[in-house]
């Protein structure tokens, strides 16, 4: 049994807007973060999601090879977004003691 791509695109929709509510209402840095990645793996699905409708709707049903390259690209891209915002988030840390970003106003020398 396989899952509709309705069901998928509708799970990606709410990942996302879960992910767009974190980064707009929480004030810590790692939760933002995280929001950033769930919204990234939104886009995952989308992307595979799609690679799959448009795989069905041809004759022969031959796999779209797109979706799923494109989901590995992002998947890079946000390895090295976690990567760099970590090292933000223990430069943050260590100048201010804190992570949040009530504490930031802005950017000093």
């Amino acid at each position: 049994m396989t899952v509709p791509s309705s069901h998928l695109l509708a799970l990606a929709a709410a990942l996302f807007s879960i992910g767009v509510a974190g980064f707009f209402l929480r004030r810590n840095v790692l939760v933002v973060l995280m929001s950033i990645e769930l919204m990234l793996n939104a886009a995952n699905l989308t992307f595979v999601a799609g690679s799959r409708m448009r795989a069905l709707s041809t004759p022969v049903g031959t796999p779209d090879p797109q979706g799923p390259v494109f989901a590995i690209f992002v998947i890079v891209v946000a390895a090295v977004e976690a990567a760099v915002g970590l090292a933000l988030v223990i430069a943050l840390y260590r100048h201010h003691r804190s992570v949040s970003l009530e504490t930031v106003r802005e950017l000093e020398g």
